[in-house]
């Protein structure tokens, strides 16, 4: 016989759970001491380990008692309802991670400021889906809506979209603190955000282009979907791009004139 205490060590379940799997009527122990502590057969172990079995695919504590006291349970159907319970879970799971991850993303581009990014993703989720997707089919061809689908997503956690949203913050914070246009770290910025459209996007100037046009326009960029920049925020990294551009050309030209 297996005293609970030892039962509860070897299957790393408490013996408050143990005590309350009797209680409901699942595993009965078969004896008990003198001093009325619990004692298990070989048997209760083989019943208890199913019924962690059971717990790991999802499975109810009451659909695993009928599970193991119904002689006349439908292996084949409880199993296949089971299995789409999981699968519909795990779409729930998925949506709520994408969720948590944009809201991540947004505090990251808000600077802090919660309930502004909160406010931002409610009133992006209450967009109709469907009329997003006819505006993006009809405002990019098949070739641009493949490059869209590469674009950096607030719901994402690549290692790409990350840096992309952390870029992005750091240009709203520099507008916030008034970094001059032509300091070293938003210089960087824009030359990092050049690397990565280079890396990711290199020859794909011309929808490069449509999309940030798109983007400065408020109301073309909420029939995109996409999350909403301030436009102050948008037109400084614009002037810092035209800076950075200058400064690239310039020294093209004077190392183009050197003999």
């Amino acid at each position: 016989m297996i005293h609970i205490k030892n039962l509860a060590e070897q299957t790393k379940i408490t013996v408050r759970t143990l005590r309350y799997y009797e209680q409901i009527g699942l595993l009965v122990s078969s004896s008990k001491t003198e001093g009325g502590h619990r004692l298990y057969t070989e048997e209760d172990l083989q019943k208890l380990q199913q019924i962690q079995f059971y717990k790991n695919m999802g499975y109810r504590l009451s659909d695993i008692k009928e599970m193991l006291t119904d002689p006349e349970w439908n292996w084949s159907d409880g199993l296949a309802n089971q299995l789409t319970f999981i699968l519909e879970e795990q779409s729930r799971l998925n949506e709520m991670e994408q969720t948590l991850r944009a809201l991540v993303s947004g505090i990251a581009v808000e600077e802090g400021n919660q309930e502004k990014a909160m406010q931002h993703l409610i009133k992006l989720s209450l967009q109709d889906k469907r009329g997003l997707d006819q505006y993006r089919k009809s405002t990019f061809t098949d070739a641009e809506l493949g490059l869209w689908a590469k674009l950096p997503k607030m719901s994402v956690g690549n290692p790409e979209s990350m840096e992309w949203i952390a870029l992005v913050g750091l240009l709203t914070k520099y507008y916030t603190c008034k970094e001059p246009l032509s300091s070293p770290c938003v210089q960087n910025v824009i030359r990092r955000m050049l690397e990565k459209q280079e890396e990711e996007y290199g020859g794909q100037d011309a929808f490069i282009d449509k999309l940030w046009e798109m983007r400065k326009n408020p109301s073309a960029s909420e029939q995109l979907g996409l999350y909403p920049i301030k436009m102050e925020v948008l037109e400084y990294m614009d002037q810092a791009y035209g800076i950075f551009i200058s400064s690239v050309e310039q020294t093209s030209n004077e190392e183009g004139g050197c003999t």
